[in-house]
C-alpha cells in the first residue's frame, strides 16, 4: 500500500468558526462551498471575488495536518485562479502580508492551469513544507484571463491528519 493511498480528504476537520476569505462577495463566500465540511457539488454555490480577482481564503483546521495535495476547481476555466502562494499557520494574514512575499517568505507558489482547474486536478505539494499545518492560506494573485473576478466552485485539501501518524502499528492493511 503506497504512502499516497492513505491520504484523505481534510475538510471534515475544518475550524468553521475560523474560515473566512478577504475580498469575497458577499453573495458568494467561501463558507458558501466549505460551510458542509465537504466538496460542494452544487453549481449555485461558489466563491466569488469582489473588487477584484485577488482573494486570500484563510483555512483553519481542528487539529494538525499533513496537507499533500490540494484541489482548486471551478465551472468557468477563464475566471479560475492562475498565480497563487500557499502560507502555512498565519494568523490574521491580509493582502499586504502576501502580495509582495517571495517564495522563501510561502510554503508554495503555484501557477494553476486553465485544465487544472476546470477539471479539478490534484495539485502536489512540498509536503516537507506542510507538516504541521493548523492553517493554510491560499492568496489568488491572477486568474487566467485577467478578469475582474475569480470564481472557485469547490476547493479540498488532501493528507492526513498528525496524530493519526503517531502510531501506526494498530492499523490494519485495507481491503482494495
Amino acid at each position: 500500500m503506497s504512502k499516497d493511498s492513505a491520504d484523505t480528504s481534510l475538510l471534515d476537520l475544518l475550524d468553521l468558526s475560523q474560515l473566512n476569505c478577504l475580498n469575497e462577495s458577499d453573495e458568494h463566500t467561501l463558507k458558501s462551498i466549505l460551510g458542509g465540511k465537504t466538496r460542494s457539488r452544487d453549481s449555485s454555490q461558489y466563491l466569488l471575488s469582489d473588487a477584484d480577482e485577488q482573494l486570500v481564503l484563510n483555512i483553519t483546521f481542528n487539529q494538525a495536518v499533513r496537507i499533500r495535495s490540494l484541489v482548486i476547481h471551478t465551472a468557468n476555466a477563464e475566471e479560475g485562479p492562475k498565480a497563487i502562494k500557499l502560507l502555512v499557520n498565519r494568523p490574521n494574514i491580509g493582502f499586504e502580508d502576501v502580495e509582495d512575499a517571495s517564495e522563501g517568505e510561502v510554503a508554495q507558489t503555484l501557477e494553476l492551469s486553465e485544465a487544472d482547474v476546470r477539471e479539478g486536478k490534484p495539485i502536489p505539494l512540498r509536503f516537507v513544507r506542510f507538516q504541521a499545518v493548523n492553517s493554510l492560506h491560499i492568496f489568488v494573485a491572477s486568474n487566467q484571463s485577467g478578469a475582474d473576478e475569480t470564481r472557485i466552485d469547490a476547493v479540498d485539501v488532501f493528507g492526513i491528519p498528525v496524530e493519526a501518524t503517531k502510531d501506526l502499528s494498530g492499523l490494519k492493511k485495507q481491503e482494495e
